[in-house]
């Protein structure tokens, strides 16, 4: 079916699902059924009953969806609770996301926060927010700063594992001023490649990995080269 018709709240009240081209929701709207459209952009609050498919998603405002969201780009600057799948291809978090079952694609920036109670899956994933993963969090590239508050996750596993520590930096120049005080909890992280700053983990894997500083791990294994800041603590390393 050709989407040939908008949707566009001002005001408030409730609406078809179908298929649209465009919904613009600048009011308070929701959404009954199954939604199908090209783009979706809350400016305002919206609730989706179903499921809501589009090829861009974009968030200034509150949007819940209760069923399963998928797009191709999205991009949350305010607040957007899914509660089924949220399959987001290509994702950019300024705000808050929140995900009660997986969430996947290909490529993940995070520079807010999200909040997911499955697994997430991305090819690249680039974290200077806040994360809390109750899963496993995946990635051929996981690249996370440090910027404030605690991240968590389950498990942490990928090709090439980059955790550091932000700074703040003096304008216009690249000297930084100090180090921010974010940390990062997880029981496991598994990596081909591991680079790790204030991270408490149980254990850690990995054919080559460095432990830097402000870490507290359990049981470090690794297969070719294990390297450790002084202040380090790592309570048993073993070669495998």
């Amino acid at each position: 079916m050709e989407k040939s018709s908008n949707l566009i709240i001002n005001g408030s009240g409730s609406y078809p699902g179908g298929q649209y081209r465009k919904i613009s929701i600048r009011g308070e709207g929701t959404i009954v059924n199954n939604v199908d459209c090209s783009s979706f952009h809350v400016y305002g609050t919206s609730e989706a009953c179903e499921n809501v498919k589009t090829r861009s998603a974009k968030i200034l405002g509150e949007a819940e969806v209760k069923g399963s969201m998928e797009a191709e780009e999205a991009l949350v600057m305010g607040t957007m609770t899914v509660g089924g799948k949220a399959q987001l291809k290509k994702m950019k978090i300024f705000g808050l996301l929140e995900a009660d079952d997986r969430l996947m694609g290909e490529s993940a920036v995070i520079k807010g926060s999200i909040s997911v109670k499955g697994d997430v899956e991305y090819e690249k994933f680039e974290s200077s927010g806040g994360f809390e993963i109750k899963g496993l969090l995946s990635a051929d590239n996981v690249k996370i700063i440090l910027s404030f508050g605690e991240s968590t996750a389950e498990e942490i596993g990928g090709g090439k594992i980059s955790v550091k520590r932000g700074s703040w930096f003096i304008p216009f120049t690249n000297i930084p001023l100090s180090k921010r005080a974010g940390f990062l909890d997880a029981k496991v992280i598994e990596g081909d490649e591991v680079y790790l700053e204030n991270t408490k983990a149980a254990i850690v894997r990995g054919n080559s990995v460095k432990i830097g500083p402000g870490c507290d791990i359990g049981l470090v294994e690794y297969r070719d080269d294990l390297t450790h800041d002084p202040s380090a603590t790592i309570k048993t390393k073993t070669k495998i």
